[in-house]
This record gives C-alpha cells, sequence and structure tokens, in this order.
C-alpha cells in the first residue's frame, strides 16, 4: 500500500505516515460529499455560518500541542505560535459579508415580473492545501466554501500530513457533518483522476507553477472552474522619503520570516541611490542577529527550511549568483549544516541575469539593487514571471497609487508587505495563476450565478 510520508526537517526522522486511498476509495468520498452537500446548502445561511465559525474556534484551541506539532513537520520555531490569529481574523470577516455578498440580486420584483440572479455552490469543493501556512491558506478557501453551501475536501500537502486531519476533526466536533467536510489522503494519480473526471465543482490549489500546470491538463475539456495560487517573486522598492528604519525591519521581516517560505514574502529589494549604503547597512546588522537553530528551541528565531530539496534550490541559486559576481553579505551560522539549517543571506551587486532575482526562490535569500527613479524600479519589479505582490515604500499616498497601477501584480503594498487583508481580494496575474480568494469575489468564486427571470402574468 502507497504510504504518504512526512519527514521532519528537525533532525530527518519520519514524523507521521499516512496510506492514500485507491481510486474508488476516493470516488466513494466524493460521492458521500456530493450527496451530503444538498441538505447542507439546504440549511440556512445563519447555521452555516455558526457551524463553520464554531469550527475555526475549536481549530485555534489547539495550543502548544498544534504549534509544536508544526514546528515537527515543516520547521517554523514554536516561538510565533500558530496561525490562529490569521484564521480567527478571516473566517470572522468571511461570515460577517456572508448575508450581503450571497443575497439575490433582485432587478425587479413587479405585479408581473420577478426577475433576479441568485449565488449558488458549485457543489464539491477540492482544496489542495500547500505546507508554508498549512491553516491559513487552507482556511481562506474552507471557510467561504462551506458558507456558502458547499461540501468541501481537504488534500494537504505531505510535509504537512496532520494539518488536515486537525482541521477536519475540529470542524467535525463542532457540528459540521463527516461528509460535508473530509480530510483525504490521495496521491497524484488519484488526484488528477478525480479531477479528470469531473467529480468536483471547482478546484483550489496552493503551490508551484508545475503543480498548477499538471491541475490544468487534468482539467482541461472538463470546464471545471479553478482557483490557482502559484510562484511570487515579490519585490520591494525604497523611495527617497521611506522612513528607512521601518523599511528595514519590514522588508526582512518580510524576507525572511518562516525561513523565506512565504507565498507573499520579499525576495528582491530595490533602493534609490541616496538610501542605498544606509539600507543594506541597517539590513545586514538586523539579519546577522537572527539565530538558526531547532525550532523547538524558544532562542531560534529562524528554523530550518522544510525539506532539503528547497534548500539546495536556494544554495543553488545564492552560489551562483556569487559565481556571477554577487557578494554575499551574512557570514556562514554554525547552525547551517549543508541540508534543511540554511543561513539567511543578503546579496548585493546584483541584477536581473541572475536566477536569485528572476526565480522564485521561496527561502531566506534576498538581493538587494539600487535603483535611480521609479521609471527604472518599475521596469525592475516588471522584469519577471510572477505577480502576487509589490510593496511601495514612501510617504506620498498618491505617488505609490501612481506606480501601483504600473505594477504587474495582484496586491499594492504601501509600507507594509506579507500581508493578506481578507476584505481585499487575494489574487495574482503571469505565473503566479489565476483566481480570486477572500473578499466579496472570494464567494463569487466559490459560487456560480443562477438567473431567475419569473413571469407573473400574461
Amino acid at each position: 500500500m502507497t504510504k504518504l510520508t512526512c519527514i521532519s526537517p528537525i533532525d530527518g526522522s519520519v514524523h507521521a505516515e499516512r496510506p492514500v486511498l485507491s481510486l474508488d476509495a476516493a470516488q466513494a468520498a466524493v460521492a458521500r460529499a456530493r450527496k451530503a452537500q444538498k441538505s447542507w446548502a439546504a440549511r440556512p445561511l445563519s447555521e452555516r455560518i455558526a457551524l463553520v465559525s464554531a469550527g475555526a474556534e475549536r481549530l485555534c484551541e489547539g495550543g502548544d500541542a498544534a504549534v509544536e506539532e508544526l514546528a515537527r513537520m515543516m520547521g517554523r520555531p514554536t516561538r510565533y505560535g500558530g496561525e490562529w490569529g490569521g484564521v480567527k481574523e478571516r473566517t470572522a470577516y468571511m461570515s460577517q459579508i456572508a448575508a450581503e455578498t450571497l443575497a439575490p440580486m433582485v432587478v425587479e420584483n413587479s405585479a408581473r415580473f420577478e426577475r433576479r440572479i441568485e449565488r449558488e455552490p458549485h457543489g464539491v469543493v477540492f482544496v489542495i492545501a500547500p505546507w508554508n501556512y498549512p491553516y491559513l491558506t487552507a482556511i481562506n478557501t474552507i471557510v467561504p466554501a462551506l458558507i456558502a453551501g458547499n461540501a468541501v475536501m481537504l488534500k494537504h500537502a505531505t510535509q504537512t500530513l496532520l494539518a488536515g486531519e486537525r482541521i477536519v476533526r475540529a470542524f467535525t466536533e463542532a457540528g459540521v457533518p463527516a461528509d460535508v467536510f473530509q480530510n483525504v489522503f490521495l496521491d497524484h494519480a488519484t488526484t488528477e483522476a478525480l479531477i479528470a473526471s469531473r467529480a468536483f465543482g471547482f478546484v483550489n490549489f496552493t503551490g508551484s507553477v508545475r503543480g498548477g500546470q499538471a491541475i490544468e491538463r487534468a482539467a482541461a475539456g472538463t470546464f471545471t472552474a479553478l482557483g490557482l495560487e502559484l510562484g511570487g517573486k515579490d519585490p520591494g522598492y525604497v523611495m527617497e522619503d521611506a522612513d528607512l528604519d521601518a523599511a528595514v525591519a519590514t522588508l526582512m521581516d518580510g524576507a525572511m520570516y518562516n525561513s523565506g517560505q512565504c507565498c507573499c514574502g520579499i525576495e528582491r529589494i530595490y533602493v534609490v541611490e541616496s538610501l542605498y549604503d544606509a539600507f543594506v547597512e541597517k539590513s545586514v546588522e538586523l539579519v546577522k542577529g537572527y539565530v538558526l537553530g531547532n525550532p523547538l528551541s524558544p532562542d531560534t528565531t529562524i528554523g530550518p527550511m522544510a525539506n532539503r530539496r528547497f534548500a539546495d534550490t536556494v544554495r543553488s541559486q545564492t552560489a551562483e549568483a556569487v559565481a556571477q559576481g554577487a557578494v554575499a553579505l551574512i557570514p556562514t551560522s554554525p547552525a547551517d549544516d549543508g541540508g534543511c539549517y540554511l543561513t539567511p543571506q543578503i546579496l548585493v551587486n546584483v541584477d536581473h541575469s541572475m536566477r536569485v532575482m528572476r526565480e522564485e526562490s521561496f527561502g531566506p535569500v534576498v538581493g538587494i539593487m539600487k535603483v535611480r527613479d521609479d521609471e527604472e524600479a518599475i521596469e525592475l519589479m516588471n522584469d519577471c514571471d510572477y505577480g502576487l505582490t509589490a510593496s511601495l515604500w514612501t510617504q506620498d499616498a498618491d505617488r505609490a497609487a501612481r506606480i501601483g497601477r504600473q505594477i504587474e501584480t495582484g496586491t499594492v503594498f504601501m509600507n507594509r508587505c506579507d500581508y493578506l487583508d481578507p476584505a481585499l481580494c487575494w489574487t495574482g496575474c503571469k505565473d503566479t495563476g489565476r483566481g480570486a480568494a477572500l473578499s466579496v469575489l472570494g464567494y463569487h468564486s466559490l459560487t456560480r450565478p443562477k438567473s431567475f427571470h419569473l413571469r407573473k402574468a400574461l
């Protein structure tokens, strides 16, 4: 029997194993979900909201055990706690806007005609969740999908094998019917077979570009709705009127937090000439103070990367850049073992001929370039195959908005980064994928419009 195995980045030990479902068993699970969805959608919206909110609240009661489990699975230091603040914020907001967003759009209600547009659930929503923020990224779709009346099947990343079990258990214990929300362990072949057979009304995937392409191929010709959040290479731009200390602290945190394994983490920074030297000096001082080590230790501020192959990618990009003339400014940490434990790194003398400035790194390395003006910064920020977020640092909101309109990206930040606002649409362009999560538009993705044109009298 094929098993999925979670290898802990802490010490390379096997943390958890689970057998995968056969295709027949997976199809049976889908059939149960499809049957259960009808009665779930028929429940009053207020009841669905209450049950989903209770499920999220129960999930957040996982406490220290859940935080340690997460550290053992993917390496985030326990000092940072869980992802519960974001889970609560996103659940609360999507619950708050549900009634108004899902209400019928009434065009006419007269003696002769009733014309309206309703939002109808897709049926069964398939969530393929990533390991880097295993609760937050999954909740983005699970909560609004269930509230909108869909059944949900969750397939979590192997690296965070136990997260899906923990999420579904919490929601089931809170009263969401077991067949309405299921956690499944699937291999790639079964996953693709289910998608190709039109098993789902909507598929949401967060992960690599290659993974997104595989899902699009599997769905080809089925007309299944897809939401794909894929790679990123998010830039920061520091202008001459920026708050320098705030820019350094925030952008370095955005580049290095979670060992750089953030969907909207900062991977390249452009600094105007007048601030460049000071920005680099302060950034190096800050990053030199990070403590690389075992994520279970309260002293550790940066843990191992989730998997050896992820660390190897970052090492390869960094070594290649240095060979091409880049300069690495952070000395190798004693804890850097050549495996999952990787020294956070700042590179200067970089340019866009280097992979580290153009290809996704998804690790604790950032290149910093000097720029003359807005025009050069915009050109460099757009010289990339990805478009998720961009972080602009200035005191001039009009200038930030003007620059933001010229950047090919999904979200424009001013004086912050690496944050997901549930009231705004989470989306991207180019190789970052397609679709919309959270906000009003998130509900639109998880439902389909149905028009009613009722003629009352002839």
